[in-house]
């Protein structure tokens, strides 16, 4: 019963926070504003640095793996803005609780409301990066399929798990400060062990390397149609059980949890 009780006060929680989209957009906005305040460009200095990172590894790591440059450059560069969004997803949404403390313990509004935030948030530093994609596919025009028209839906579908992660990831880095760190650890050695710098087909016989790596179907999702390859059913099918066992797991932990967060904070 009480379970019941809790797993409903949790779904309330959660709808709730969507339903106060008039918030969690502003805030995410305000906190891309105060970053960059006093900044000509803002987060395009995210962007300019990025591209500018992007211009001296595409063809050095094209050298590197003698790899043709107009098909190694659009993997690099979408892959590598991709993994930021990725990357950010999940280190912020370790800190979603921690960093909104004074709001937590003074403002009455759903816990939901500081991951959709993170999250948001993410998605709008995103938005700067797509700078580099749209030079990136004018410079290599790709031949694009009809899985182009689902590149928003796998943004979304990235942005809900994000949300997931946040909600989960949030809630044990709040108890268990030790766990931000050992996630960002697991976060930056995931990059090299996930096709970003690399290309799956270069592995030969261990190309299950790849297509057991959940980062790798996350990413290629919204990689592969902007490069007009069509994306496996696998990582589609990976993808959506990955969402599903994760929201499980998340409302677990978040009824059972969630009235001691502000405590933990």
């Amino acid at each position: 019963m009480a379970l019941s009780k809790n797993l409903s006060k949790a779904l309330k929680d959660l709808s709730d926070g969507v339903a106060g989209i008039h918030v969690w957009p502003m805030l995410a906005w305000q906190e891309v504003r105060q970053r960059y305040r006093r900044s000509v460009l803002g987060p395009f200095w995210l962007t300019i640095s990025t591209g500018v990172l992007l211009g001296a590894m595409g063809p050095l790591y094209g050298r590197l793996f003698n790899q043709d440059l107009a098909a190694y450059f659009p993997h690099l560069a979408i892959g590598f803005v991709i993994w930021m969004l990725i990357a950010g997803l999940i280190n912020e949404g370790c800190n979603a609780f921690i960093a909104a403390e004074g709001l937590i313990k003074q403002t009455p509004m759903p816990l939901s409301i500081h991951v959709l935030q993170v999250v948001c948030r993410n998605l709008i530093i995103f938005a700067h990066h797509l700078v580099i994609v749209a030079v990136v596919l004018l410079v290599f025009t790709p031949e694009f399929g009809r899985g182009i028209v689902l590149v928003p839906v796998a943004v979304l579908v990235l942005a809900a798990n994000g949300v997931w992660v946040g909600l989960l990831a949030g809630l044990l880095c709040a108890r268990f400060r030790d766990v931000p760190l050992i996630v960002q650890s697991v976060v930056q050695v995931s990059f090299f062990l996930t096709p970003v710098l690399w290309k799956a087909g270069s592995l030969g016989r261990f190309d299950w390397v790849a297509t057991w790596n959940p980062f790798y179907h996350f990413l290629e999702i919204v990689r592969a149609p902007l490069m007009g390859q069509p994306v496996p059913w696998q990582s589609w099918g990976a993808v959506f059980a990955m969402t599903a066992v994760g929201y499980v797991l998340a409302l677990a932990f978040f009824a059972r949890y969630r009235a001691r967060i502000a405590y933990w904070v």
